[in-house]
């Protein structure tokens, strides 16, 4: 018997659309309601294999052509968005067709900003396939493609129609990009929900061993608190931007090691960097930071980021979107379940924080 689905609505009036949640949607009829005849389908080479036959089968009535790009980060690109404009021209595709994402968050992000382009924005619907794509980047509208200078420098704020979440996806994904949608899963109980840290604390060992019960709550509940910050703030002017907690610190590790460290693990690191400068100002006590660093290292995730030069830090952090008039925000965690924007330009306080997080064979776990 096919198990309930549970559904979130993100709620933002004429534009608010739902997340559908459970095991075996893929197999279900229809995917989503109202699809246009004309439907394009963006994956990559290794989620394409294993689930676009199955999609395909229940869009029988529509004529689909499906684009696929390579794996990884990489693929995020200005060329990969010219290819996907070239193939929707090539088949006549028009203002009434939608496009269709399947795979993570690379796919979901390149495909959303074609979609927000093309003859000024088509319809499009996120079926996100890992974890971290599940619980972050598939909801919210956030799509955007890398630049050379900084990752995520082009690109829109552009909802979909829908987002279907199919858990059943997370038994196909190696064990390192599963632990990357924890780190993501874990940064929601720090700045939201103290009870959610909790539970995740009481439940990581069945989140390790991907128990489907603990995950379609764990994604529930990250859903659930993406949803309301994104109904309060969709453009990202105050309180979303708490979502980045970890992230600016991220970004500079996965800038400068780009070829090693993903995205979950350079925002684990990050928040250990973030949680421990807050720790040194003394607005975060022993304890929590203790409980930050015993639940990422619980999941298997890094807590130390790989030393660098901290010009180099600065370099890649005065890129980060929150940087206004000069000056850099940091998301920063002044207790488990609250968080704080903050502008911060002592550069000495930033730079020890980064120092007693760093190690010169800190690496992600390849």
């Amino acid at each position: 018997m096919q198990e309930t689905t549970q559904q979130i609505i993100v709620g933002l009036d004429e534009r608010s659309y739902p997340i559908d949640i459970g095991a075996g949607l893929l197999a279900r009829t229809p995917l989503f309601d109202n699809l246009p005849k004309q439907l394009l389908i963006v994956t990559n080479t290794v989620v394409g294999p294993l689930y676009e036959a199955q999609v395909r089968a229940q869009l029988f009535a529509h004529d689909v052509v499906t684009h696929t790009i390579d794996d990884g980060e990489g693929a995020k690109s200005l060329d990969n968005f010219g290819a996907i404009i070239d193939t929707l021209i090539a088949h006549n595709f028009n203002r009434d067709c939608a496009i269709i994402a399947l795979g993570g968050g690379v796919v979901g992000d390149l495909a959303g900003f074609v979609a927000a382009t093309y003859q000024r924005g088509v319809n499009f619907y996120q079926i996100p396939t890992t974890l971290l794509a599940q619980v972050d980047s598939s909801v919210g509208g956030k799509t955007a493609i890398n630049h050379p200078g900084g990752k995520n420098l082009v690109g829109a704020f552009y909802q979909p129609q829908g987002v279907l979440i199919d858990t059943q996806c997370l038994s196909t994904l190696n064990d390192r990009d599963y632990a990357c949608g924890l780190a993501e899963v874990v940064k929601y109980g720090i700045i939201a929900d103290a009870d959610f840290f909790a539970w995740l604390e009481a439940h990581q060992h069945n989140l390790n061993q991907r128990d489907s019960a603990a995950l379609t709550y764990a994604i529930r509940r990250s859903c659930e608190i993406k949803a309301e910050v994104v109904a309060a703030d969709e453009r990202e002017q105050s309180v979303r931007a708490l979502l980045n907690l970890g992230h600016t610190f991220g970004h500079a590790i996965e800038a400068a090691h780009y070829e090693s460290w993903k995205h979950g693990e350079a925002v684990a690191a990050g928040t250990m960097i973030a949680a421990t400068l807050m720790h040194q100002l003394g607005e975060l006590t022993a304890t929590e930071l203790t409980r930050i660093e015993t639940l990422l290292n619980g999941l298997k995730l890094p807590v130390r980021a790989p030393k660098m030069p901290l010009e180099r830090w600065q370099t890649f952090m005065q890129r980060d979107k929150k940087v206004k008039g000069g000056t850099l925000r940091f998301v920063l965690p002044t207790a488990i379940g609250a968080a704080c924007l903050r502008p911060i330009s002592d550069w000495q306080a930033i730079g020890a924080a980064i120092a007693a997080m760093s190690h010169a064979d800190a690496r992600s776990p390849l």
